[in-house]
């Protein structure tokens, strides 16, 4: 069976039954009540309508998760980092200034994004309440279930409920509890400590009981996910409870590595390149744990992050049919931080000169400040046409910044001669949410916590096993790490350049003590404060329960 067959068959017990009773574009309609969502009563008939209410937080999930083109979990957590940037490029991307504030951690309470991740995450955590509810409540004879599959079903929201709820803990700390639609309808803020504790307990509860992942399993929350999620809690515990969990995190991360918890393809296992984890077949991949998976040619639902990426012309470079709004690029210097040695310099960013895929010595004509002439992406972000040095979020042009390239659409239209060939997966990649070297990497991580933030050869390995992919084999052989190389400064910095665009930046600036502190291109330090996400001040507005988090009164 070629991987096109493969990919329909496996991913169909998710989009079969979504196509035609689900739409993604309802989460573009923001709910301010966002404890309150409800599924209708008269549904949960058959295993069918059980499933879809099953499957449904993950279509809404692609809203806030991933770079969608909303104001989600991912927008804040990279965009007030030291990568990633939306410069003001020519009469594009103002936009209100909000990606400055992003930029300068200058955000306010009644920021218009902040209360839409806000949102989108808690309308999340509702859709997940609901078939919990209702799951619960209801006898297996009247939704045509096993007691197994009921039982299953409920783990696996469950957990991903505590997947919204780490996530919200991450940006905003001190937040609400609802485990039931409706009730309490003012909820009370509790402390982001006793909010881990009932993350991990909910997550150690439902873990044995949820499936092992699977072919059957892509795109949603397993026991590996779980796993994961644990793996993440423990990384950052000391930031969100003030008491590491280092070996938690170690033994979370050996569930993984060993292939206990299952695995997508086969045995859990690092990709033996940087490619499988990316392209348009990446539910192949055996590194991939967790993903919002796609499959445009089943159920018309296609990724969302060209939009955030893709400047105007970008179909051109591809060879495909979409564009974007030529909005997230590198933050100057970030490209340099790759040697040219790097395989994932070239292969995750575009740089330099565009010309057309389906004419290779043609170019990419640009379309606005050098209109009609060839569209040149530049690690700088100002105004060269007319000569100017002044670098700032206000001072782009179309071609500023080094562009993503990491994930890959696929093509369209075959390139010339027929070579390459039209991708039959085209707009059908998943978005990785967890995946193995994001394990092996926090384990390295924990290692040298406990040792004083000195590497011991087993942290080495972890990294190297990762690393090592990222270049030739005679290339590698210089750019090993050692037990003396891998300080926790430079693991910082490789976690930069293998997890660029992932969503993790903020995080590991935070767990590495950078974030408020930090300086990096035009941006100048802030105040610790930042490090948690205001409250908004329309939901404080709503719920006169909730608190405001220190330094937003």
């Amino acid at each position: 069976m070629d991987s096109k067959n493969l990919k329909m068959k496996n991913k169909s017990i998710i989009y079969g039954m979504l196509a035609g009773v689900l739409s993604i574009s309802a989460c573009t309609k923001l709910d301010e009540n966002a404890y309150d969502q409800l599924l209708t009563d008269n549904f949960y008939n058959n295993k069918t309508e059980v499933l879809s209410a099953v499957l449904r937080p993950y279509t809404h999930a692609n809203a806030w998760v991933t770079p969608s083109g909303q104001d989600g979990w991912w927008r804040l957590a990279e965009l007030s980092g030291d990568q990633l940037a939306w410069p003001t490029k020519g009469r594009h991307g103002e936009d209100g200034g909000k990606w400055k504030r992003l930029h300068y951690h200058t955000w306010t309470v009644d920021e218009g994004g902040i209360n839409q991740a806000w949102v989108l995450m808690n309308w999340g955590m509702g859709l997940c309440n609901d078939p919990i509810e209702n799951i619960e409540k209801r006898d297996i004879g009247q939704m045509g279930i096993t007691q197994v599959e009921k039982e299953a079903y409920i783990a696996e929201l469950k957990l991903l409920r505590a997947f919204h709820y780490l996530k919200l803990m991450d940006l905003f700390g001190n937040i609400p509890v609802v485990t039931k639609v409706g009730f309490p309808e003012r909820p009370e803020t509790m402390p982001r400590k006793e909010v881990f504790n009932f993350i991990e307990s909910e997550i150690k509860t439902n873990i044995d009981k949820a499936p092992k992942l699977s072919r059957a399993m892509v795109g949603r929350i397993s026991q590996a996910a779980g796993y994961a999620m644990l793996v993440e809690l423990y990384l950052n515990a000391e930031v969100w409870t003030g008491t590491p969990r280092w070996d938690d995190c170690i033994a979370a991360a050996n569930k993984l590595i060993s292939g206990e918890a299952g695995a997508q393809n086969g045995v859990m296992a690092l990709d033996p390149n940087i490619t499988d984890q990316f392209k348009t077949t990446n539910d192949l991949s055996k590194e991939v744990i967790f993903s919002i998976a796609y499959n445009y040619s089943i159920a018309n639902f296609q990724p969302s992050w060209p939009a955030e990426f893709y400047h105007f012309k970008q179909q051109q470079i591809y060879g495909g049919g979409r564009n974007g709004n030529d909005g997230i690029v590198l933050i100057p210097g970030v490209f340099t931080t790759y040697e040219d040695a790097d395989l994932r310099k070239r292969g995750w960013l575009l740089e330099g000169p565009m010309f057309q895929f389906v004419a290779p010595t043609q170019p990419v004509l640009a379309s606005e400040e050098y209109n009609g002439s060839q569209l040149e992406f530049v690690d700088n972000i100002r105004k060269n046409k007319v000569g100017s040095t002044v670098s700032n979020m206000s001072e782009g042009e179309e071609n500023s910044g080094v562009r993503f390239n990491k994930y890959k659409l696929g093509n369209q239209f075959p390139g010339p001669g027929g070579v390459p060939a039209i991708d039959v997966n085209y707009n059908n990649g998943d978005w990785n949410i967890y995946r193995l070297t994001m394990i092996y990497f926090a384990k390295a991580e924990a290692i040298m916590r406990k040792n004083g933030g000195v590497a011991t050869a087993e942290a080495v390995q972890l990294i190297n096993d990762c690393k090592k992919r990222a270049f030739s084999e005679a290339d590698f052989a210089t750019r090993a790490y050692t037990t003396t190389s891998l300080t926790l400064d430079e693991l910082l910095a490789e976690r930069g350049r293998e997890f660029i665009f992932e969503g993790m930046r903020r995080d590991d600036l935070i767990r590495f003590g950078k974030f408020a502190s930090g300086s990096w291109w035009d941006h100048t330090p802030s105040t610790a404060t930042k490090a948690l996400y205001p409250i908004p001040l329309r939901q404080l507005t709503l719920n006169t329960n909730l608190k405001q988090n220190p330094g937003y009164q």
